[in-house]
Parts: C-alpha cells; structure tokens; sequence
C-alpha cells in the first residue's frame, strides 16, 4: 500500500509503524522486506510534504496576523 492522496497524516504513521513493528518482530520474508522498505520511503516522504506544507501554511497565517496587527 502506497500513501494515496487522500490518506491522512495519521494514517499514514500508522500504516508506517505497522511496517516498522513487521521489521523489528522479523514477521517479513527476504523478498517481501524490499518492498516493505519502499513503501515505507514512500510513507516517509509522504508525511515530510505534509508537515512542509503544514508548517508553510501555519507561517503564512501567523505573517498575515502580524501584519495586522502593526
């Protein structure tokens, strides 16, 4: 399962923690543990933009209130 669009930031941790769990518990064969590790770079990169844009939008507003104010 690859982060889709629509999926949440939370679902995504929790997507990615199950395939952490799955490591660390030694639950994956040899030719699943590549797959797993590419999904979960993919899970990564997805939560990373998410709290990039997150972050810019929080600035923006805290930037537009600042101004208001002076």
């Amino acid at each position: 399962m690859v982060a889709k669009k629509k999926e949440t930031y939370s679902q995504a941790v929790a997507r990615l923690e199950q395939i952490v769990r799955q490591i660390d518990n030694n639950e994956l064969e040899i030719d699943e543990l590549a797959d797993k590790i590419k999904e979960a770079n993919e899970i990564i990169s997805f939560c990373n933009d998410k709290l990039t844009k997150a972050d810019e939008e929080i600035k923006k507003i805290l930037s537009e209130k600042q101004e208001s104010e002076e």
